[in-house]
């Protein structure tokens, strides 16, 4: 009876609350929590009285050898050589987040599944974020496709939607996986280089397989150096489908758009932060959600109906194209938010195992090549790093009920009480589900064909989407993909292969491939035999996502001062910024305490100007104070600040004397600054000579604001001034 009565308490709560704690609830059962009132023991529950010496033999003036009978150093040393599992072969390096999943649109227009459906209902999520190419002691911000992989723990099972931060892919089918992989890993002469696509065998695979002309433009693009994790939108990549109560199929590409908007690191700086940060993005989202700005994405969904499959030019099925947005627009029905950090990184993070092949009733697959086949190699790779019971781990268990004839096993967990493991049985002892229990049944679809290895017509069209993809793009993020290509192809030795690549290019376009020639030694094209047709796309460019409104919540902004600073415009910024959601970093020639000007507020930095770096926040902010200016005037690295995060085209501002100080480090006639008490905003920078009483709340961020603050924050909320760029002032500047 005792426990009858919890799991009634239960039901009641799920009927008044929904189902949002589950995991949360279901995980307690697996979590412990050290206190100064615990103490040591074993596996096998037997307290140890100490941890620190090996059993051994040993008088008052030697200690002779251990002895092999002591079973407590044996289990920590067996233990410890045995707590490294196989890494994943991609997406090694990840980062992940525990959060919730709600649609505020019912679509049971094209689906019964109730996870997008039932509006009612909060959905317990688990997702990791993390990159392709690099091992798990790789770099953050190295330039590489970023995985986005979402576990549903819905009422019905399981659904994992596993995806990128780049709609396409590079290959069709996926037989070509192990080869994309083994070409983009680091080459198999001397494992160099680790975590990046800049060397020969890359780029010799892209060549040989047009199909990746789409993708490989994508990964080029700034998409591939994201300002962080929160930033990114997220793709299923392929093309699965639902199916409604009246049994009517629909093809669906699923989407995730972020609240905060799609933005990106410069190049200059995803390079400088592999070293001076390589954790950068993991740290961004811990700091984010513990510090209570939780990360959100409306969820999106592309339809298509059966009937429709073959109205386009390409082929829905294939995972190298898109489905233009003017043609198949997204509609968003949902949201997920974020809001818990894992409590233990390797259980959980690590722990944390994906499949394309879990759907719930409702969700389907369709023939797409690259799916059928990510069907069958999630579940393998999980057998490789985890063993066969590997969906018995706390973090990969389903919320709801499982009982099935799988035993055994290593690492088995569940008991199973009964006298029979087989179906049928005299018992009738779990029995198979029917449709109206909630049984999965597959959508009983016509097929027709030949058996043969080759595709058809519309999957061998390879450059299309490609130059769709690069006439969408806007001038600065062209620029970048130039300077991409441009960096990419010097890494190859091969004049084979940066010769080829330039061929290549010319099939997207023809300019786009002589200035890459002239950069990287490769001949210059005259003519292509695939004229670029000039189309565009919505939601292509970046741009089009500045995020949903104008905020600088999470944004990292640091305060520059040295002894004798302004309190005044200090506490009015540092109150400011708190307020906005945004994290003040002050930042000093010393990490002791600072005192201010007539001694009337003493601050402790969190970081010295060594040990922290402009590329590490997302914009500056240096309040006058004579005494301040002077020292920060003289110190090579506060000017070298300035100057970075300038080049790096950061929202840059200053008050009172330290407009001379951001005014000597930039150095340009084009730069205006404040000459009295007018608020002057020239590329980005941001400033005010004679600062009257400044702001310590912006209410509203918007375009036009009169006070300092407020131009402060709407250029940070900006991300970047592009302008800068554009007019080529930033590479004026040495950083």
């Amino acid at each position: 009876m005792a426990g009858i009565i919890p799991k009634t308490m239960e039901k009641v709560q799920h009927a008044v609350m929904g189902h949002k704690n589950d995991k949360v609830n279901d995980l307690k059962y697996e979590t412990k929590e050290a206190s100064s009132s615990d103490r040591l023991t074993t596996d096998y529950g037997v307290k140890q009285t100490n941890a620190d010496n090996w059993l051994s033999v040993v008088n008052q003036d030697k200690t002779g050898p251990l002895l092999l009978e002591d079973p407590f150093g044996r289990e920590r040393i067996h233990r410890f050589d045995h707590e490294r599992i196989p890494e994943r072969v991609v997406h090694a390096r990840g980062s992940g987040a525990f959060g919730k999943f709600r649609v505020y649109e019912s679509a049971e227009d094209v689906t019964f599944a109730p996870v997008l459906t039932d509006t009612s209902r909060e959905t317990p999520v688990f997702v990791r974020f993390s990159t392709v190419l690099g091992s798990r002691g790789s770099a953050d911000t190295v330039r590489d496709v970023r995985g986005f992989a979402v576990k549903f723990y819905t009422q019905e099972g399981n659904w994992d939607l596993v995806g990128n931060d780049i709609p396409v892919f590079f290959i069709q089918d996926a037989i070509k996986f192990p080869d994309v992989i083994h070409a983009g890993k680091p080459e198999p002469h001397n494992e160099v280089p680790q975590a990046q696509s800049a060397h020969n065998n890359f780029w010799d695979f892209q060549f040989n397989h047009t199909e990746a002309t789409h993708m490989f433009m994508w990964t080029m693009s700034d998409r591939a150096i994201p300002r962080s994790y929160r930033m990114m939108q997220g793709f299923g990549v392929n093309t699965f489908t639902l199916i409604n109560a009246q049994g009517e199929r629909h093809f669906v590409k699923f989407i995730w758009t972020p609240e905060l908007g799609v933005h990106s690191l410069v190049w200059d700086e995803a390079l400088k932060l592999a070293g001076q940060d390589p954790d950068f993005h993991r740290k961004d989202l811990w700091e984010a959600i513990e510090n209570g700005v939780y990360p959100k994405w409306k969820f999106g969904i592309q339809v298509i109906p059966e009937a429709d499959e073959n109205k386009f030019e390409f082929d829905i099925l294939d995972a190298t194209k898109i489905w233009p947005e003017d043609l198949v627009p997204i509609r968003y029905i949902g949201e997920m938010e974020l809001n818990r950090n894992p409590d233990e990184f390797f259980p959980q993070t690590e722990q944390v195992a994906f499949c394309t092949s879990h759907v719930v009733p409702g969700i389907g697959f369709s023939d797409d090549p690259l799916l059928q086949g990510r069907n069958f190699s999630y579940f393998d790779t999980q057998l490789s790093r985890l063993g066969i019971n590997w969906q018995e781990l706390p973090i990969n268990r389903p919320v709801c009920p499982v009982m099935n004839f799988n035993r055994d096993g290593a690492m088995r967990h569940t008991i199973t009480r009964g006298t029979v493991n087989y179906w049928p049985n005299r018992f009738e002892n779990t029995k198979p589900a029917t449709v109206d229990e909630g049984g999965y049944v597959e959508y009983a679809e016509k097929l027709a064909g030949i058996k043969a290895r080759t595709k058809s017509a519309k999957f061998r069209e390879h450059f299309n989407q490609a130059q769709l993809f690069w006439n969408s793009m806007s001038q600065v993020e062209k620029n970048h993909i130039i300077n991409a290509f441009a960096f990419e192809l010097d890494h190859c030795e091969d004049p084979v292969v940066y010769t080829r690549m330039v061929k290549r290019l010319a099939d997207i376009d023809l300019d786009l491939a002589k200035t890459i020639a002239e950069m990287v030694g490769g001949d210059v094209p005259t003519e292509t035999a695939h004229p670029n047709h000039r189309k565009k796309a919505p939601g292509l460019s970046q741009t089009e996502y500045p995020g949903f409104t104008p905020t600088i919540k999470s944004r990292r902004i640091a305060i520059i001062v040295a002894d004798g600073f302004d309190p005044a415009a200090y506490g009015a910024a540092y109150a400011a910024i708190s307020a906005g959601l945004a994290i003040p970093l002050v930042i000093a020639p010393k990490r002791s305490k600072i005192v201010s000007a007539g001694n009337t507020t003493t601050v402790t930095p969190h970081h010295h100007l060594e040990g922290f770096r402009s590329t590490m926040v997302d914009a500056i902010f240096i309040p006058g104070g004579v005494e301040s200016v002077r020292v920060l005037s003289t110190n090579g690295r506060a000017l070298h600040w300035i100057k970075e995060a300038f080049g790096h085209l950061k929202t840059i501002g200053a008050t009172g004397e330290a407009v001379d100080l951001v005014n000597k480090a930039i150095a340009l006639p084009a730069v205006n600054v404040s000459a009295a008490d007018e608020v002057t905003e020239s590329y980005g920078v941001v400033t005010v000579r004679k600062p009257k009483v400044l702001s310590d709340v912006v209410k509203e961020i918007f375009k036009g604001g009169d006070g300092f603050m407020e131009k402060f924050f709407y250029n940070v909320a900006s991300h970047r001034c592009w302008d800068r760029e554009l007019d080529g002032l930033h590479s004026q500047v040495a950083y």
